[in-house]
């Protein structure tokens, strides 16, 4: 297993994603908003391995680490604000890198998560490694899959609670087209090469892009909000503060009317490059995870 993932990073591809399926030894509760606890377990993690790399990532300002936190079902807490991770289930987590400078991040998950620990420590409990998937790709690899689309029609299931803030301290609570590849577009442009930044405005969103929330009508309307806890400051006083951003979880999709070529593949490689980036603030806490299909109609 080991051998096959160091394999896998080889190469030159500047944007990585491992996909993670965790089991716990036994049942354990996990706060309900568990992606700041993940977040710090993998911080402890890479402090293993590499105490400058882990410090670079609590301080990077550009959210290049996206994390998707705990996928799969939970039982009930009586502890408050808790849920609890099941024995016999499997649970899903997704980290990708998208600055090609943090190279040394990917490499350092691999190295503990991997090769070496094969576990994340949590507070009340742990979750074993069974089995693993990376993948990696380049900016120009995503341009050049989004041009191979005639007519997209592009499907993000919002997985995690995603916070895009829209003005100061105001987040959307919808997956508005703009709020949303806007944000996509600020990561794309703060990591990208030079010669690979796209020219997009709010103007090409909005008169040529379209939004279908729960495109199947699976459940009816079906995006929920959520307040989810993102960070724990020290006020003052020398007290722990919680920091909390709001969100929107569910399904929805984006479709072209009068879009050039050139809107369509620029929105289309945005959305793909999602699923490495994350979408909106706080991606390293367990914010912003979106799952991505493409389509042609």
């Amino acid at each position: 297993m080991a051998r096959q993932l160091e394999n896998e990073t080889d190469g030159a591809g500047r944007l990585r994603r491992i996909d993670l399926t965790l089991r716990p030894a036994e049942s354990f509760p996990v706060p309900v908003s568990d992606g700041y606890s993940v977040y710090s377990a993998l911080l402890s993690v890479l402090d293993d391995v590499d105490s400058s790399v882990s410090a670079r990532v609590h301080d990077s300002a550009l959210g290049s680490l996206h994390v998707s936190g705990l996928l799969g079902g939970f039982d009930g807490s009586d502890r408050p604000h808790h849920k609890t991770v099941r024995a016999n289930n499997t649970y899903d987590l997704s980290l990708g890198v998208v600055d090609p400078a943090d190279e040394e991040i990917f490499q350092g998950l691999v190295s503990g998560l991997v090769l070496e620990n094969d576990s994340i420590e949590l507070s009340h409990g742990t979750l074993r490694v069974e089995s693993f998937e990376s993948e990696n790709a380049t900016y120009e690899g995503l341009l050049e899959r989004a041009s191979e689309f005639d007519d997209p029609t592009i499907e993000m299931e919002f997985e995690t609670a995603t916070c895009i803030e829209e003005s100061g301290e105001v987040t959307t609570m919808f997956p508005h087209r703009w709020a949303v590849f806007n944000s996509l577009l600020g990561k794309w442009e703060n990591s990208c090469p030079d010669d690979l930044e796209i020219d997009l405005s709010k103007e090409d969103i909005k008169a040529g892009v379209i939004e279908k929330p729960d495109p199947g009508r699976r459940d009816g309307y079906c995006l929920d909000t959520h307040s989810v806890l993102v960070n724990r400051v020290e006020n003052d006083d020398g007290e722990n503060r919680n920091l909390f951003s709001q969100g929107f979880t569910g399904t929805c999709a984006y479709e072209f009317k009068g879009a050039s070529e050139s809107v369509e593949n620029a929105v289309t490689a945005l959305a793909l490059f999602g699923e490495y980036s994350g979408v909106g603030s706080a991606v390293a806490r367990g914010c912003g995870s979106v799952e991505v299909t493409v389509t042609d109609d």
